[in-house]
């Protein structure tokens, strides 16, 4: 007799820019001439130095298992990041240090939330977002954002769907955004955890991209407003995107001892703990600096700015200039609704890219906003232009 699966298992759906970049490297090696834009990690190598450290970890024999929640040297340094970058005081023991910063957020999510809990997710939003709450039975409230807002989250607008709720329990907050680039103002995360406070609900404040910020942005975290806000707020963050480490695996979330307590515990009986190697990797990319942040994003501003300029040159095609991540989303809602192809969706519109000109982008609808696409700019300048062109062909092929 077959085994019946969890509802848990069978409500989750696979990630959509992996099966994008899957289908994507499954083309390449049929010799096909695929360029994938929907890859969401950056395409230089890890910094000389953090690997190194690693590589002497590995010779000093430092390859056991750690504390679960991380080495003391590591918390330590993460303590003075925190406070350094983000006017944070937070103790080495309310930090935990996870296989990823998606391990971060479920572990979390375990920690604070009960089956029917609802947690509001503004869309568009990061495709694992809606998956990790369900994966906790709980429900995902999911809250749409507008373009002419440069798709933020307003205060007034959570405040309203908060008054409609029966058990909210937290809000995922993800500054700078993917897919959007969207980043947020001190004077808009204010606003945003005033009214969490009024709620009495947790901010689970995701940002992974802070080190990628244009146009003289300025990164804030939502928890560093005041004491009052710190306590409603774990921070998540990691090294995979800012020091090209997405291999690595090594997140970590800081917040109120009692939800770091249990969340620890949690992974205990999970993960156990991350490798000990990338743990002393993470220690030297998070204390030293050779540049390689800042070139990196240096860069990626480059292609940003050729995207932008590119794409909007194109007919019938919007979009909003990111000022934060490696993400740029256009709207080609024009298409879907004049097209002679019978392409209904973006899901529909991606898979016609994919086999007919060569390009992986991922659908809108994976992070809530069928209107549009998602590139990723973390490709060479070579790759961007060509790509471009061969977006640019494929929409008006549509309309003939």
């Amino acid at each position: 007799m077959a085994i019946q699966l969890s509802h848990r298992a069978r409500a989750i759906k696979p990630s959509p820019t992996l099966t994008v970049s899957s289908l994507a490297k499954k083309m390449k090696a049929q010799g096909i001439d695929v360029i994938n834009f929907g890859v969401g990690e950056p395409d230089f190598n890890t910094p000389e130095y953090i690997k190194e450290e690693a590589k002497k970890a590995i010779d000093d024999n430092f390859t056991r298992y750690t504390a679960s929640a991380g080495i003391i040297e590591l918390r330590r340094v993460i303590s003075e990041k925190l406070l350094r970058d983000n006017d944070l005081h937070c103790d080495p023991e309310d930090i935990l240090v996870s296989p990823g910063a998606k391990a971060s957020i479920i572990n979390v999510l375990m920690a604070v939330c009960d089956p029917r809990d609802e947690v509001i997710i503004p869309s568009p939003y990061w495709v694992s977002y809606t998956s990790q709450v369900e994966m906790v039975d709980s429900f995902p409230v999911i809250v749409p954002t507008k373009a002419s807002a440069k798709f933020k989250l307003k205060a007034k607008v959570l405040d309203q769907t908060l008054k409609t709720l029966s058990n909210p329990k937290a809000l995922i907050l993800n500054s700078p955004n993917n897919p959007t680039g969207s980043v947020y103002s001190r004077k808009e995360l204010t606003e945003i955890a005033e009214v969490c406070i009024k709620h009495n609900i947790l901010i689970i404040s995701d940002e992974i991209y802070e080190k990628l910020i244009y146009d003289n942005e300025k990164h804030v975290s939502i928890a560093s407003i005041s004491k009052e806000v710190r306590e409603h707020t774990v921070v998540i963050n990691g090294v995979s995107k800012a020091y090209a480490m997405t291999g690595w695996r090594l997140g970590y979330c800081a917040g109120p001892s009692e939800i770091i307590k249990q969340a620890s515990r949690i992974q205990s009986h999970t993960t156990s703990c991350v490798n000990a190697m990338t743990q002393k990797a993470a220690i030297v990319a998070l204390r030293e600096c050779d540049g390689s942040v800042t070139r990196m994003r240096e860069e990626f501003e480059l292609r940003r700015n050729y995207f932008i300029e590119r794409v909007r040159q194109i007919d019938n095609v919007t979009c909003i200039k990111p000022h934060g991540a490696f993400y740029v989303m256009p709207n080609i809602s024009f298409y879907l609704q004049k097209n002679k192809r019978g392409i209904k969706t973006s899901v529909d519109l991606c898979e016609y890219l994919l086999q007919q000109h060569h390009i992986a982008v991922v659908p809108g609808s994976a992070f809530g906003a069928d209107n549009y696409v998602r590139f990723s700019y973390a490709n060479s300048m070579e790759n961007i232009k060509e790509g471009l062109v061969r977006f640019e062909r494929g929409l008006l092929e549509l309309l003939t």
